[in-house]
């Protein structure tokens, strides 16, 4: 039997693939005009892992909205930890520094705006433009120097301890082996890249030193990410949180010992940093790492008690309270407890201090250094300190 099939059945069946390409015709149209999606706008950004193709936009562009936050900033170490050589305070207020070892005369000098690095050993020398100032001189200062095409670090840094030169901390102290040798550590690839990386916001993207996008410092967008859709966002009174990235997500353990520690330098590293013995003092994430009271809790991350936009807070009395957030203060002769803000959090479950009630960090965080460093770090192996003891590493 043959089945014959009706004009109408065809005309539905025409009218529907009609209906069906103006459908899609029209969904692509919509696409395709409606709001394009905002390009580079981090889900994840990591500090040292700048990808190809970022545009940062400068804290210009920041304080326009964040205008006290920016101006605090500023003023801190991070936004400072490289500065250029025009603007060295150090560089402009030492002109002429000197140091000797064995035959190898040193002497960095200022001239206008610039400043030289000069090695000889009597007979020959070498007489170099400094190129960048690592360090804003608060304990030190150490630079960057370029021969015969590769960067070079400085054997001998300033200290302001010594208001003067010494070797740089984890240069060999030791008669250099030939004029080269003295000029300092030659960096390689991945050196240059540490160094720029943890000193300067744009200065690595995708591994590449990048100078011609360099800013000096750790500014805002070095740990935010690129801000250029948030701030337009911002302008347009549209939602724009999520335009920009938030350390803030991040547990615990991941600010400290990934975010933070990607410069810091974390427990990851536990071979090499426990060689340096007390050289590792100045690495706090890895410090921390080992007290017994460290977790994935934020209470012991690096942001509970340090806020990265204001400069570090010197007043031992302020830290309390951020100890106070675990440890319930334990009550007074007159029974009274406290007077923190921290007192009455239902979390701060573990035992109070048995011998004080207050400048924790005085106690159980002691400055420590190496004679080489000029200078005394916080150590961050939170502890009780027994008397004499050996540095725990």
């Amino acid at each position: 039997m043959k089945v014959k099939y009706h004009s109408a059945s065809k005309s539905g069946v025409r009218l529907a693939a009609v209906a069906l390409h103006l459908l899609l015709v029209g969904a692509a149209v919509w696409a395709w005009s409606g709001p394009a999606a905002p390009q580079n706008v981090p889900k994840r950004w990591h500090p040292r892992r700048t990808p190809a193709g970022t545009e940062f936009v400068g804290d210009q562009t920041c304080a326009q909205c964040h205008k006290q936050t920016a101006a605090a900033h500023a003023g801190t170490s991070m936004a400072n930890a490289m500065e250029p050589v025009a603007n060295s305070k150090v560089l402009i207020d030492n002109p002429v520094m000197t140091f000797r070892s064995g035959p190898y005369t040193y002497e960095i000098r200022r001239q206008g705006d610039k400043s030289t690095y000069k090695v000889t050993d009597g007979s020959e020398t070498v007489t170099l433009p400094v190129l960048y100032a690592f360090g804003q001189g608060k304990a030190g200062q150490t630079y960057v120097l370029e021969y015969e095409g590769a960067y070079y670090e400085s054997l001998v840094s300033y200290y302001n301890e010594v208001k003067g030169l010494d070797f740089t901390i984890g240069a060999p102290r030791t008669v250099p082996e030939s004029l080269q040798k003295a000029i300092g550590r030659k960096l390689s690839e991945s050196d240059v890249n540490n160094c720029f990386g943890c000193h300067s916001t744009g200065g690595v993207v995708a591994g590449k030193l990048k100078l011609e996008t360099m800013t000096p410092g750790i500014r805002c967008e070095a740990c935010h990410g690129p801000g250029g859709a948030h701030a337009a966002a911002a302008q347009k009174k549209e939602p724009s949180g999520e335009l920009i990235y938030n350390p803030r997500v991040l547990s615990g353990d991941q600010l400290a010992q990934d975010f933070c520690a990607s410069c810091h330098r974390g427990n990851e590293e536990f071979g090499l940093l426990r060689s340096l013995e007390l050289n590792n003092v100045r690495f706090q994430p890895y410090r921390m790492f080992h007290s017994k009271c460290y977790s994935d809790d934020r209470r012991i991350s690096c942001t509970a008690c340090h806020d990265p936009h204001e400069p570090i807070q010197k007043d031992m009395a302020f830290y309390d309270s951020k100890c106070a957030a675990c440890h319930a203060p334990k009550k007074t002769a007159a029974g009274l407890k406290l007077k923190t803000a921290a007192a009455a959090a239902p979390q701060a479950t573990a035992p109070p201090c048995k011998v004080a009630t207050k400048d924790c960090v005085s106690c159980h965080m002691p400055k420590l250094g190496p004679p080489a460093a000029h200078f005394k770090f916080t150590d961050h192996f939170i502890r009780v300190v027994k008397p004499d003891e050996a540095y725990p590493n």
